[in-house]
């Protein structure tokens, strides 16, 4: 491959669609295009914003006065897709149908390969996805639930996961393939995972509930109380039901707030129940963490923290001394999305991994 040949990244959030270009390895270009509110409100669907981002992001490029003919590929933010293995997938019809549709649900994230095939279609060039949050390597007996008809899904922060396990293979001087770790990535969600010679194959679901609490989310919690709470005080819709507990609970429901600044200061003036609630949001993550041990056995290489590590160092710094007589301890600030996507690529283009192919789940 080229070296002077460049692969465009996006990574659409919900007001924001951030872009990079890369030259190899190295981040040439960033930029985080802001999208008004407003103006998004005026789209029934998410997918009707494909049109609107799309031009935003070829008139920010020629703004500041990129080359686009130089692109060869570009990568998009994976989506919610039917379960898939780790690794770079092709944009085709069926992917782009299944997001199109939401046939696995509607977010911000299945804009990205939309947005990555129409981008790249323009420029005749290839679009793919790398490490969609949907990854599912979870060995079978993780997925049991003590209740037949529900199973255990595997939806998490799988791209920056499996770039962390290989900053961590580098940094520990093995092959990523070769090691057993346990990551931990910390942003407004909390997913921990256990990392078993280049798969990974347990996973807490944030999104649907399980694990440690996170700044708006309850996390895992007593069943029989919960079903007793409801009762109690709702009558209410499913979807009113679980947006309490995914956008209410948590720090934000103990604290009354969600900015670690503040969060931060109380800490400092030695605020006896912010000290506490801190400190049960480490122990419950210690414990996931401690749990994923007994995932690989015992036997862990090293643990690693990414995300946003700055924000939350108070908490991380209340984890470590309970984790850290399981295995060496490493730290990776930021979300690594942008470089752990064009990582992807250049595998493929490479020729150190093959491309995979997205084939829609048949019918019943």
């Amino acid at each position: 491959m080229n070296q002077r040949a460049r692969i465009l990244v996006i990574y659409p959030d919900l007001y924001i669609t951030t872009i990079g270009v890369f030259e190899g390895n190295h981040l040439l270009y960033q930029q985080k295009i802001k999208h008004d509110e407003e103006e998004l409100q005026q789209f029934v669907q998410l997918i009707d914003q494909v049109p609107y981002r799309k031009q935003a992001i070829f008139e920010q490029l020629d703004l500041d006065g990129m080359n686009t003919s130089r692109f060869i590929s570009v990568c998009g933010r994976g989506g919610l897709l039917r379960p898939i293995s780790g690794g770079a997938y092709k944009v085709n019809d069926a992917m782009l149908y299944d997001l199109k549709t939401n046939a696995y649900g509607e977010h911000v994230s299945n804009l990205g390969a939309i947005l990555a095939y129409e981008i790249a279609d323009n420029l005749n060039i290839t679009a793919y996805i790398v490490d969609p949050p949907v990854v599912d390597e979870m060995q079978k007996i993780a997925k049991y639930t003590g209740i037949p008809e529900i199973e255990r899904a595997s939806i998490f922060h799988s791209l920056n996961h499996r770039h962390a396990g290989r900053i961590a293979a580098k940094q520990i001087g093995s092959a990523y393939h070769s090691l057993k770790l346990i990551s931990i990535h910390i942003a407004r969600g909390i997913t921990i995972a256990s990392h078993h010679t280049g798969k990974i194959i347990d996973v807490t679901n944030g999104v649907d509930g399980e694990g440690p609490f996170t700044i708006d989310r309850s996390g895992s919690i007593p069943l029989k109380g919960f079903l007793s709470y409801l009762t109690e005080q709702y009558s209410a819709e499913e979807d009113f039901l679980w947006n309490h507990v995914q956008q209410d609970g948590g720090i934000k429901a103990y604290l009354h707030t969600e900015d670690p600044t503040i969060i931060r200061s109380r800490l400092m003036k030695e605020d006896q129940h912010t000290k506490e609630v801190i400190e049960a949001q480490a122990y419950q993550i210690a414990k996931e963490i401690g749990a994923m041990g007994t995932v690989l056995h015992g036997e862990v290489d090293g643990i690693v923290f990414t995300g946003k590590i700055n924000e939350n160092d108070f908490v991380i710094d209340a984890v470590i001394p309970r984790i850290n007589w399981i295995a060496d301890v490493m730290v990776f600030p930021g979300k690594n999305d942008l470089e752990a996507m064009n990582e992807g690529v250049l595998e493929i283009l490479n020729n150190s991994h093959e491309v995979k192919t997205y084939v829609a789940e048949e019918a019943n």
